[in-house]
């Protein structure tokens, strides 16, 4: 391997380390607020107690969000200079405004809300969570401004030095892939909260808790917000693969392992052996679902890799164009089964609910337990996707991944520096964890918030307790 290839997984192991706390962060902030605001409205008890206990674990999770993010930055300096220096004018200027804005914007908010207890008024106390999730969503946009110009480049000019420079920042913050990248995320981000508040509400409801109404409660409302999430990633996902196959056609053909252009389009399900040369290939395909997902109709074509290769050189020069079709075509399939097995586990929740059987069905929250990691799963591959489908660019259709590199780094720097990041966050990762596991598993008192925190009646660890709720103590 060479120092280009260390310094791509060094970049893909700390961008889904920071990922796993991304999510989380934004649709668990909106959540707590949510809960609040319900607090403000009602004056019940049980939803200051909900707030605390939820918001607890969101602060948790911040921190290890902002350690993380950091050390992404730095990279573009270190590993990629040449990207830095052919586009640092536009992408520099977005990442810039959400340190300025959107993250001072969180931060200071979320301190307020942290202090704020029973000092502000509850209404002004509830608004600060809310000014949280927004500082998280406009972070997001942010970031997903400067991702965007990577997938389409909009705003610009070769300028005489041969760097990209920005010609119009309206261009650059109206990207038509932000207004289809954003709202996945943020149905991404409601999703991955919910499943996490309905996987340690269920833990809980197992063990029979002491202050079961609080768990009860987070169960039902993020069963709801989960349906809201799930349903909502399903149909932004579909606009954001339409919007793939106008900007980067050759991403969707590998997703899908198609080479030779179809009309109508099949798309395969589940495919076994070489898909290039039909050899030994086990597939289960399903005729014209790729050109309605395509195209919203059974009679259009979808182009194959083979058709782009050639196009691509035309418009490009002599290259290879086509990304890794193994990675891409089953990170696909990863990131969509995940989905449609949330979905799956929602409806099941929402009928048990109507039912009013949650409390009785062992197996079901068992599931629910386990399904914390489906979200992760989900995001995770849904940005390899993303990222890898548009190999060999890093700029789509301007700059390569290999002109990107830095070409004073050699290969021992660069894997020493990845051996040191894996390590530094695998350690974050266990104390986040740890952390996590510590307060999930504890229970609020019935009267949480008149007593100080000392007071709190700790269960055992989730890990262990889960132990005994799997063998039926």
């Amino acid at each position: 391997m060479e120092a280009l290839d260390f310094a791509r997984l060094q970049f893909a192991v700390t961008s889904i380390y920071h990922f796993f706390f991304v999510p989380l962060s934004i649709g668990l902030a909106l959540l707590v607020a949510i809960i609040e605001t319900a607090y403000v409205r009602t004056g019940e008890t049980v939803y200051k107690q909900m707030a605390k206990f939820w918001g607890k674990l969101l602060l948790i999770n911040f921190a290890m969000g902002v350690v993380t993010g950091i050390v992404m930055e730095f990279q573009f300096g270190m590993n990629w200079s040449e990207y830095s220096r052919f586009v640092g004018d536009i992408f520099g200027a977005p990442l810039a405004v959400e340190a300025l804005m959107a993250f001072f914007l969180e931060s200071v908010f979320l301190g307020v809300w942290i202090f704020g207890w029973d000092k502000l008024p509850k209404a002004v106390h509830a608004g600060a969570m809310w000014m949280v999730a927004l500082g998280a969503t406009v972070s997001a946009y942010w970031i997903l401004v400067a991702n965007s110009f990577m997938q389409q480049p909009v705003g610009y000019k070769i300028g005489e030095t041969g760097r990209a420079e920005m010609t119009d920042f309206f261009a650059l913050i109206t990207n038509p892939n932000v207004f289809v990248q954003l709202p996945h995320v943020i149905a991404a981000s409601i999703t991955t909260a919910a499943f996490f508040v309905l996987g340690i509400s269920a833990f809980h409801i197992l063990r029979k808790s002491q202050n079961s109404p609080l768990f009860l409660k987070s169960f039902q409302m993020a069963m709801v917000y989960a349906f809201i999430g799930v349903g909502l990633v399903i149909l932004q996902g579909h606009d954001q693969a339409q919007h793939m196959v106008e900007v980067q056609p050759m991403k969707m053909a590998a997703a899908e392992a198609l080479w030779d252009s179809e009309d109508p389009a099949v798309m395969s399900l589940f495919t076994i052996g070489d898909t290039k040369e039909r050899e030994d290939v086990f597939a289960i395909r399903v005729p014209a679902v790729l050109s309605i997902l395509a195209y919203n109709t059974t009679d259009a074509e979808v182009q194959g890799i083979n058709d782009l290769q050639e196009q691509y050189e035309q418009e490009y020069g002599p290259g290879d164009y086509v990304p890794p079709v193994f990675i891409t075509y089953w990170t696909f399939r990863i990131m969509v089964g995940a989905g449609f097995l949330m979905l799956f586990l929602v409806l099941i929740g929402l009928y048990l609910m109507f039912e009013g059987k949650i409390e009785t069905r062992k197996r079901y929250l068992q599931a629910l337990v386990l399904a914390i990691a489906l979200p992760y799963i989900a995001n995770a591959a849904g940005w390899i996707l993303t990222e890898v489908g548009r190999i060999p660019w890093i700029v789509f259709g301007l700059q390569t991944v290999e002109e990107a590199v830095s070409p004073n780094v050699d290969t021992a720097m660069v894997l020493v520096s990845l051996i040191v990041f894996t390590l530094v966050y695998g350690v974050l990762m266990v104390a986040d964890v740890y952390l996590l596991n510590k307060y999930a598993g504890q229970v609020p008192t019935e009267d949480e918030g008149d007593e100080p925190e000392g007071a709190r009646q700790p269960t055992p660890p989730v890990d262990g307790a889960l132990q005994g709720a799997y063998s039926g103590d």
